[in-house]
């Protein structure tokens, strides 16, 4: 039986988010357009508003659009100090200009600053921040918790490692907003240094806590304990892995080549054929059972596909039109927001209307 929400909807399966927003992500390495990244930031934001849960590890979202709006200030920052290579005529400021050895040639400190560089640079930012929301959005649908039991048994060990580093930021966030509003509460600081300390001390203190009760648990639970697989099946996985690593590494290297477009899709098929084969084998070492399995149902194919089918079509018309998704800053326009790419955007919004609203997950 799939786990419900509160409300009674069947929760969608956490596998389903991640591939939505990292169609959304994928979607926005695609275009420089600050309408269409905009859009997108607009969508992902208006899904994780519409249908996270009150868990803390739902509140990671505000933390990953500071962590862009840092990426898109540093980018800018890059661009005024060391300079852009992209040739402009319209000057901002001529800052001071540091002189470097011969050996230093194509790299200068300060100097002319133009429209043109910084307009760049904060193309290229904001396409960088998007991408960092979009797994924010993840982050804030996905259960982790559910997500673990999704992996594969060969994968599990490593699941737990990545879950338990997923899960410490919000944790840690929510712990600092929580002593903070009690300090706040009892007429103390709370910032500048005397409060960071104050504060810093008693979240070190509940993380390291924490750690030990979830060591306790995981030891009481049996995890890290292997079943005994014969050495034929250890190093037939041991092959079957390695070689299907190297298969999707060189099928990938050919898709972006021109060279090898012949034998990428094959390689990288094949790859991915034998990764999968070793995990099925490499699962064997780690027998364990599932309390209510999550079920991959339309729900969840709705979710994925529209994330996927976002990706794809911002793609498409990528190849066809890339003035559109790459407006030019030499010389500068006014960037313009394409219909069809916007449309396709648009069809990310789609978890927001067939999914249900649960207030916290079982």
């Amino acid at each position: 039986m799939a786990p419900r929400s509160r409300r009674g909807g069947p929760t969608v399966h956490p596998g389903a988010w991640w591939l939505w927003a990292l169609g959304l992500g994928t979607a926005a390495t695609r275009t420089t357009n600050p309408l269409l990244l905009g859009l997108l930031v607009a969508v992902s934001a208006y899904v994780v508003a519409a249908r996270r849960t009150a868990a803390p590890w739902s509140r990671s979202y505000a933390a990953f659009v500071k962590l862009g709006l840092a990426v898109l200030v540093i980018r800018l920052v890059f661009a005024v100090v060391l300079g852009s290579p992209i040739p402009g005529t319209h000057i901002v400021v001529t800052l001071p200009e540091v002189p470097l050895p011969h050996w230093a040639q194509g790299i200068r400190i300060g100097g002319q600053v133009t429209a043109e560089g910084l307009v760049f640079a904060l193309y290229d930012g904001l396409k960088l921040a998007t991408l960092l929301i979009c797994v924010g959005a993840a982050n804030a649908l996905a259960n982790p918790a559910r997500l673990l039991k999704s992996l594969p048994g060969a994968l599990y060990e490593t699941g737990v490692a990545v879950v338990v580093a997923l899960t410490f930021a919000p944790h840690l966030i929510a712990d600092v907003q929580r002593l903070r509003a009690a300090r706040r509460l009892r007429g103390r600081p709370d910032r500048g240094l005397r409060g960071l300390l104050q504060v810093g001390l008693p979240v070190l203190e509940g993380a390291l806590e924490r750690s030990v009760a979830l060591a306790a648990a995981m030891d009481a639970r049996g995890f890290g304990r292997t079943a005994d697989v014969p050495p034929a099946v250890r190093r037939t996985t041991t092959a079957l892995t390695l070689s299907g690593l190297l298969g999707v590494c060189a099928g990938t290297y050919g898709l972006l080549t021109a060279e090898g477009g012949v034998y990428g899709l094959p390689l990288l098929l094949s790859g991915l054929a034998a990764a999968l084969a070793g995990l099925r084998l490499g699962g064997r070492r780690s027998p364990r059972t599932r309390y209510r399995p999550d079920v991959w149902g339309a729900r969840a194919w709705m979710v994925a596909g529209s994330g996927i089918a976002t990706a794809a079509l911002l793609a498409v018309c990528a190849a066809y039109d890339p003035a559109a998704l790459r407006p030019g800053v030499v010389p500068l326009t006014a960037p313009t927001l394409p219909l069809l790419p916007a449309a396709a955007v648009l069809l990310g919004l789609l978890p927001a209307f067939v999914t249900s609203a649960p207030e916290e997950s079982a």
